[in-house]
């Protein structure tokens, strides 16, 4: 005969079910992570929290290669620099393929980088070139 599980025990079996489980981060160049937040977001965490251009190349990279975007898709900014959800980390951008994803945003004359503000948007090759290296000052 089976002894009856104590309700602590099952308390906490189902406490731990019912945690969310971290997805697999995917690693790209710059020292960036990407980590899916639903079915159409995601968010890029760098090392070091520095210009915009390393998260653009953590995005590209995670588009081409785990989402298999063709290089014309467009990657969007869903959220700009804030708190990761995903691991808690200070400073994470999300982004997203789904152009439908991202409420309407007013409309600028022109682009700025380092901005990453909701609804700024490049392919993904456009952001592919941002993953070269800086350059090294003499």
């Amino acid at each position: 005969m089976m002894k009856p599980i104590s309700p602590v025990l099952a308390a906490l079996t189902a406490l731990c079910l019912a945690l969310p489980i971290p997805a697999e981060a995917f690693s790209g160049r710059r020292d960036t992570r990407a980590y899916p937040i639903s079915d159409v977001a995601f968010e890029v965490i760098a090392r070091t929290a520095g210009s915009a251009d390393v998260y653009w190349c953590g995005a590209s990279d995670y588009a081409r290669r785990v989402l298999n975007a063709p290089w014309s898709a467009k990657i969007h900014v869903l959220r700009g620099r804030g708190p990761s959800v995903t691991t808690g980390r200070r400073t994470a951008v999300q982004f997203t393929l789904d152009a439908q994803a991202v409420p309407p945003q007013p409309r600028e004359l022109f682009f700025v980088l380092n901005r990453l503000r909701p609804g700024d948007r490049m392919s993904v090759q456009q952001a592919a070139t941002h993953c070269a290296p800086p350059p090294v000052r003499p």
